[in-house]
């Protein structure tokens, strides 16, 4: 799953929760990839929302999706406003 490092951060981050949500992948590999992708280039609400659900992956155990979902649900609507 690459993206082009051209594309910017917050559509990047998207696609990348997007396909957790889709379960094509795991809480450790979003993790990595929010982590690689960082969030310098975001608006304040949108580094707001990616750093309670980086603190949302880090407290979950392997597999767990109930309450992350509404995290990783409520991080796509934030980045997709650019809040």
């Amino acid at each position: 799953m690459s993206t082009s490092p051209d594309t910017r951060a917050d559509d990047r981050l998207v696609t990348h929760l997007s396909h957790w949500l889709t379960r094509q992948i795991g809480n450790d590999e979003l993790r990595r990839e929010i982590l690689a992708i960082g969030t310098s280039e975001l608006a304040p609400g949108g580094r707001e929302a990616v750093g309670e659900l980086l603190a949302e992956l880090a407290l979950a155990v392997p597999g767990e999706r109930g309450k992350l979902e509404v995290a990783v649900r409520e991080t796509v609507e934030t980045l997709a406003y650019g809040e």
